[in-house]
């Protein structure tokens, strides 16, 4: 849009210089030319008339009454005079090469022949062509200055309209945004936040609504396991006592599905996404690590760029980070590096690599699966990891295998938005809870 609108005004500008501008300098040069013509044959005039002054009061004629003449209103000129009888007088400088000619017969019949430098009439034609130019420029920059200016008053309400949008989709649903002052903008802006609203009421009932029903599920599941053991305790037959196990486990199944769908439910409703500073959560998390790493007899490198902004939940982008940097301390070897590097499509991808022998091609493809190992763990971190990952709309994939590198793609701030004014400013939050 800023594009669109930078083109349509200096398209306007340049079609009102080229219409108006030109017209204006080749008419003003003209105009000056012909001043300067017409000062010189009112020059001439004045000299046919003090010469038909002179003869007629008798005084002789010669060349320094034509003098005063040769030089005038900043032109000068080569002056001739010609009588009637064939008498010559001259003054000035010799006649020009290329000459601007004036002549002008007196009533006595003396003929006054002025020439002037044709270059001196062009630059002064020329200085009027010089200000139409220089108007013409600071026009061009003025309109240019007030496109820039109109198009950041259009585009940024759309910008951050837009990171509302985001905002809604990753799972904040209540988006910060100021009144643009365009009316259109607000009304969408205002339905937004409608929007927003409706889908908070909706997700605070279906949260109720999965603890009430956890809650009503489990009261009686434990009291029917409760039962069940005293069953196995109050009996001395063996297949009783078999069968009342067997239901316990079952119960303590159900249990554990009840639990397991409600922690999905929440996790589905996801959390709020922030403006966070990528570069603090990595910080945060190499103070954690490094002494670890130092222990070990190795070296934790960070390559963030400083200014770049992400929307995430601070605290899962956190727990995240702190699983791939411990499982490339288990698994890894040499120096691991955290870096960030730009993605397609406004995307930030963050990378996690150690130099060690990489991931087998065999647990290559279902690593992210639970309970996926390579013995030196539960198998169930990377998989937690890209969950929570894919609860703020980001991706973590395995982008090599020898040496490993673990990417996880998150959406970028853009650039050309402020966050301090759309969007709430993260705090760091670190869920690290395992310690060497």
């Amino acid at each position: 849009m800023r594009r669109r609108v930078l083109q349509a005004t200096i398209a306007a500008v340049t079609v009102a210089v080229v219409l108006l501008g030109f017209p204006l300098a080749f008419i003003g040069a003209q105009y000056i030319r012909e001043t300067e013509v017409s000062q010189l044959q009112t020059r001439a005039s004045d000299v046919a008339r003090m010469i038909d002054g002179r003869l007629a009061e008798g005084t002789p004629l010669s060349d320094a009454m034509l003098e005063p003449y040769v030089e005038r209103d900043g032109t000068s000129v080569s002056l001739y005079v010609v009588t009637e009888d064939g008498a010559r007088f001259q003054a000035g400088p010799e006649v020009p090469s290329r000459p601007e000619t004036v002549t002008v017969t007196s009533a006595s019949g003396a003929r006054v022949t002025l020439y002037a430098e044709w270059w001196d009439l062009f630059l002064l034609s020329g200085r009027v062509v010089g200000l139409v130019v220089a108007a013409a420029l600071v026009a061009f920059a003025a309109g240019i200055a007030m496109a820039i200016w109109q198009a950041n008053r259009l585009a940024a309400p759309l910008v951050y309209l837009a990171a509302s949008a985001e905002q809604l989709g990753s799972g904040q649903v209540r988006p910060q945004l100021e009144p643009s002052g365009v009316e259109e903008i607000d009304l969408v802006a205002a339905e937004l936040a409608r929007s927003a609203d409706r889908m908070a009421g909706r997700l605070a009932a279906e949260r109720q609504f999965a603890s009430d029903a956890s809650h009503q599920l489990r009261t009686p599941l434990t009291a029917l396991s409760m039962r069940l053991e005293e069953i196995m305790l109050a009996t001395d037959d063996e297949e009783v006592r078999e069968e009342a196990r067997i239901s316990l486990e079952q119960v303590e199944r159900l249990v554990r599905v009840v639990d397991d769908l409600l922690t999905n439910s929440r996790r589905a409703q996801g959390g709020t996404t922030e403006a966070v500073r990528l570069l603090d959560v990595v910080h945060q998390q190499e103070e954690e690590w490094r002494p670890t790493f130092e222990a070990e007899g190795r070296e934790l490198r960070i390559e963030v760029d400083p200014r770049v902004q992400v929307l995430v939940t601070p605290g899962a982008l956190a727990q995240v980070l702190a699983t791939l940097i411990e499982n490339s301390l288990r698994h890894g070897g040499g120096t691991t590096t955290v870096r960030s590097r730009e993605g397609a499509s406004r995307a930030v991808v963050l990378e996690v690599a150690d130099q060690g022998e990489g991931v087998d091609d065999d647990l290559a493809p279902r690593i992210f699966e639970r309970e996926v190992t390579s013995g030196k763990g539960t198998g169930l971190g990377l998989a937690l990891a890209r969950d929570l990952a894919a609860g703020d709309g980001a991706r973590l994939e395995l982008a090599q295998r020898r040496p490993a590198v673990f990417a996880l793609f998150l959406t970028g701030v853009p650039k050309a938005m402020d966050p301090d004014v759309v969007l709430p400013r993260g705090s760091v939050i670190s869920p690290r809870t395992r310690r060497r």
